[in-house]
């Protein structure tokens, strides 16, 4: 018998699917098909360099992202309280959209940075015409490769701030993606500055 040929799905779509697959839509308050359709228009911007579908907290809730993450089977975690984590935002220099799912393209995850203080990190970033990662991208970025914290390196994210000398990072312990944060001023051996060309909405 003969079968209708159907096209394989785009990237977009597998991130979607995976999104859909992990409850997005629920803790979103949207059925699944009204969750695809908010992404569905980001399809016709999608460039030709690797793209990362970004979910905001206008979406699903913040706090709730790293335990939908999980590296080999171990979901993710946080010791920080929600509180805590909201009161990260992207910084004011930033030109986040102001959406609710939007794409960030050719991802770096600061190899060149390890063991580089945050504070000088930054600097770098900017100089190289790239733009620092908030929360909610790095979040996205373990969701979609969370093999990266292997095969790549572990990362801050200094797009987002709380107001005071921290900054948020995702490492792996107890063999799980965990969300935390260190100071501005500390380097470490294993964390790099996360980055990304630019952000499409």
């Amino acid at each position: 018998m003969n079968q209708l040929a159907t096209e394989p799905p785009t990237e977009l779509q597998r991130q979607t699917d995976l999104l859909v697959q992990k409850g997005y839509p629920a803790l979103a308050g949207l059925t699944d098909e009204a969750f695809r359709g908010i992404i569905a228009p980001l399809e016709s911007r999608i460039p030709q360099t690797p793209s990362i579908l970004v979910v905001t907290g206008t979406l699903v809730p913040v706090a709730q992202l790293i335990e939908l993450t999980a590296l080999n089977d171990k979901p993710g975690f946080t010791t920080m309280a929600v509180d805590e984590i909201l009161g990260f935002k992207p910084t004011a220099d930033l030109s986040v959209p102001d959406l609710a799912a939007y794409l960030i393209t050719d991802v770096d995850t600061g190899e060149k940075t390890l063991n580089v203080r945050p504070n000088d990190a930054l600097p770098q970033i900017l100089a190289a015409g790239r733009t620092p990662l908030t929360l909610e991208e790095g979040l996205a970025v373990v969701t979609h490769h969370p093999e990266w914290l292997r095969t790549r390196n572990c990362f801050e994210m200094l797009g987002s701030t709380a107001g005071d000398r921290r900054v948020t990072g995702i490492w792996v312990s107890k063999g799980a993606p965990r969300l935390g944060w260190c100071w501005l001023g500390n380097p470490h051996t294993w964390l790099g500055a996360a980055s990304a060309a630019r952000r499409i909405g």
